[in-house]
């Protein structure tokens, strides 16, 4: 990216640390306490879809979405939630956020009732667009947290969040210290990780945990498109899963962009 390119995080601010700056206002601070109140005093809000099954989508979230005149997200992510909705569709790319956002602004700003959606839960990989989601608007941003592939992977791969150490790679900028995270925990935790498509795939953190020293016999499970009916679980180690490193488009890696990596510590069930 060059030096002007405003998605290059490695040269400006994190929009998910602008997110995570403050905590959000209450009820009480913005006005009233009821959820009327709450919905006339902060009208913008950011809901976690779920893992793009209708099904797990919060009864609170489809609220949202369905009483918003505008609502903005990425394009494959709106798509699965278009049909809740009469809401103009604002939808976008990585190229084109900032005019999405921009119009998004506009129309709140405007008096409009406004709904940004975000894959799974806003507070795991969504929240670098967080961040830009509440600069682009005047009024107090509020989350509606969803259910997460990353539960469901939990669940799948029988890892429980307190023995867990989770880390998203599905960001922009810089992976250093969220790599480092995972070399220091693996064969100690079970890991969690959202992989980044597509030069930080499953057997692209198979590679680089291993060369950190990771035994190679460690279990793997990479849970692809969970929830959907093609949702596929390939059960292997982590010495076999980094044959599957160096790729660098979705025709050079076997999984889906929508994927968790599992790598599971060992467990002592006679304890």
């Amino acid at each position: 990216m060059s030096e002007d390119d405003p998605y290059d995080l490695d040269s400006g601010a994190d929009p998910a640390t602008f997110a995570a700056a403050a905590p959000e206002p209450s009820v009480g601070e913005i006005g009233g306490g009821s959820e009327d109140a709450e919905d006339a005093a902060a009208p913008v809000y950011a809901v976690g879809i779920g893992p793009g099954n209708s099904e797990y989508l919060t009864p609170r979230g489809r609220r949202a979405i369905r009483e918003a005149d505008v609502v903005v997200g990425f394009e494959t992510v709106v798509d699965f939630v278009a049909d809740e909705t009469d809401a103009d569709l604002l939808t976008c790319g990585y190229a084109d956020e900032a005019e999405a956002l921009s119009e998004f602004g506009r129309r709140v700003a405007a008096g409009e009732r406004g709904t940004a959606v975000l894959m799974g839960d806003a507070n795991h990989s969504g929240y670098q667009f967080l961040g830009k989601v509440q600069r682009a608007v005047e009024p107090p941003v509020r989350v509606i947290p969803g259910i997460s592939s990353l539960q469901i992977a939990a669940s799948r791969a029988r890892t429980p969040m307190e023995d867990t150490r989770f880390v998203t790679l599905h960001k922009s900028g810089s992976l250093d210290a969220d790599l480092d995270r995972l070399a220091e925990a693996v064969g100690e935790r079970h890991l969690l990780v959202l992989p980044r498509p597509f030069d930080w795939m499953p057997g692209d953190i198979a590679e680089f945990l291993l060369d950190s020293g990771a035994d190679e016999s460690l279990d793997a499970l990479v849970l692809e498109r969970l929830t959907h009916d093609d949702e596929r679980i390939t059960r292997t180690t982590l010495g076999d899963l980094r044959d599957s490193a160096g790729g660098s488009g979705p025709d050079s890696t076997p999984y889906s962009d929508l994927t968790v990596l599992a790598v599971r510590a060992p467990v002592d069930a006679t304890d």
